[in-house]
Order: C-alpha cells, then sequence, then structure tokens
C-alpha cells in the first residue's frame, strides 16, 4: 500500500462495506456452520494471502486511468513513488487538454509537491483507506455465507449472500448486508480476482427519507500485472442509486479502468512530477 492515493470508486466500496466490522461478534461457530465448509476455506485463505501482500509487496507502478462518471470522461497518467501517487490528467471527455488546462494541471501538481501539509493530509487519508481495507478482508469470512459455485484450473468460483445471523451496527452494514454476489479466487496463490455484489432489496432509512434501490452494484476486478505476480485492482464499477427527502438523487456512479501497467521508476514525488513532463 502507498500513501497519498485519492479516494477511488473502490476505497468507497471498501468504506461501505466495513460497517460490518464494529459488530459485536456473537458467535462465529454459528456463521461459520452456514458456509460450505471448502467455501469458507477458501476465502479464509485468500484473506490470509491478500494481508501478507499487503504487508510484503512493496513494488511501485505507473498506469493510466480511465475514470468514467456522470460528470466527466477524464483519463490520466498514474505514477507511484515511495512517498505517494501523482496522477496527471491527459484527456477530457475523449480530447486532449487545451493548453490552459494542461497548464492548470501542472500548477496542480507542482503545488502538491511542495506543499508538506497537502501531503500530510493525503498520507493520513490512504492510510485510513488501507485500514479499512485490512478490516474488510478481515471481515469477509464471517459476514456472508459462502458456497462453491464451480471452478477450473485456474479459478474457483464462490457465491455469498446475507448472513441471517449476521447483525449490522449502523446504516452502511444494513445497506451491504444486502448484497449478494460472488468471488473469484486464483488457485496460484489464493489471491481475489473479482469480487462483485447486488443490491437484493430496496432500502428504506428514517422511515422513506433515505431510499437505495434493489439492483445497485459494485464490481471490482484485480489482475496480474507488469508480467509479473503482483496482483493490483484493473477495474472498478460501482452504480448505486437513491433518492433522499425533496427526490435529492444520492447515490455513486463510477467506472474506472487502469491499463498499461509499468513499474515506476519514480522513488519521491519530485522524481513522479518529471516522469509526467512537469517541471518547475
Amino acid at each position: 500500500m502507498h500513501v497519498a492515493r485519492r479516494q477511488t470508486a473502490a476505497t468507497l466500496v471498501s468504506a461501505l462495506l466495513l460497517g460490518f466490522v464494529s459488530v459485536a461478534a456473537s458467535s462465529t461457530d454459528a456463521w461459520a456452520q452456514q458456509s460450505q465448509p471448502a467455501a469458507l476455506e477458501a476465502v479464509r485463505a485468500a484473506v490470509a494471502a491478500e494481508l501478507e501482500a499487503s504487508h510484503t509487496d512493496k513494488s511501485i507502478w505507473m498506469y493510466r486511468d480511465r475514470d468514467d462518471t456522470p460528470e466527466k470522461r477524464a483519463t490520466y497518467q498514474s505514477v507511484e513513488t515511495r512517498e505517494g501517487e501523482l496522477r496527471r490528467m491527459i484527456e477530457l471527455n475523449g480530447q486532449p487538454l487545451t493548453p490552459a488546462a494542461a497548464q492548470a494541471e501542472d500548477n496542480r501538481i507542482l503545488k502538491f509537491v511542495q506543499d508538506n501539509a497537502e501531503q500530510a493530509k493525503a498520507h493520513k487519508s490512504s492510510s485510513h483507506d488501507d485500514a479499512q481495507a485490512t478490516e474488510l478482508l478481515k471481515i469477509l469470512p464471517e459476514a456472508f455465507v459462502w458456497t462453491v459455485t464451480g471452478q477450473t484450473p485456474e479459478y474457483l468460483n464462490l457465491s455469498f449472500r446475507p448472513n441471517p445471523a449476521f447483525n449490522p451496527p449502523d446504516i452502511e452494514a444494513r445497506i451491504m448486508g444486502m448484497m449478494a454476489g460472488e468471488m473469484v479466487i486464483a488457485h496460484d496463490g489464493n489471491r481475489i480476482r473479482t469480487f462483485k455484489g447486488q443490491l437484493t432489496e430496496n432500502v428504506n432509512i428514517g422511515f422513506g427519507l433515505v431510499r437505495m434501490y434493489k439492483g445497485g452494484t459494485f464490481d471490482i476486478e484485480r489482475r496480474q500485472v507488469g508480467g509479473s505476480t503482483h496482483w493490483q485492482i484493473t477495474e472498478t464499477h460501482v452504480h448505486i442509486a437513491g433518492h433522499a427527502l425533496f427526490f435529492k438523487t444520492i447515490g455513486t456512479q463510477e467506472d474506472e479502468v487502469k491499463t498499461e501497467w509499468k513499474p515506476s521508476p519514480a522513488e519521491t514525488l519530485q522524481a513522479a512530477a518529471h516522469v509526467l513532463g512537469v517541471e518547475r
């Protein structure tokens, strides 16, 4: 994990799912009995593998990042470093940036590289995201009922559904507790390849003041990158919709795809700015 990473749809999903984490575990054995033993063992092995990788994989990368939302379609070049990550917008709504927009991007990056307070703020946010992701991994085996649905020599397919014995402690947990979906685990290394789900019911909160609609989905795809055994999130698709009081639209609609992965040559933020073509 690296500091100064931006808040993506993937971390949003992690934050929502982490409503499960603070629940008081009254009977882990009871939960385990509802899952197929082979499925539960596979999820626990995958969690252990991901936690180990998060501590041992110190690789840094550069990649192309396309991020589509209802507001805009933007493409960025991203460069990770030991100090954090920089990304520079290179296209907006399918077109190269205008000279003025490109200069604004350069100025934004230079300001960040020279601003220790902003870097500390980004570091704190990234550390918070990393802690959430860790807690999410730890709770996955007990949060859902797991079933093996099929396998190939390369992958194991699992389905998950809400665990009726699990008592969500807050609104986020209640929403995500109504998710059902599937996970794909690679046999080689027990790494999680796919994690996706769908809201199975409408969710009404506060006597209908907030409503999340049935059918809302998230889909996180992970792949080996750079011709190596390193796994990264390569696609994130989040489509969760609803309404609040007075018909205000709420939710998240985002599709993010990361491609062209290469090892990063930059150890520092200043070096990353140079890689991105941003100079003082």
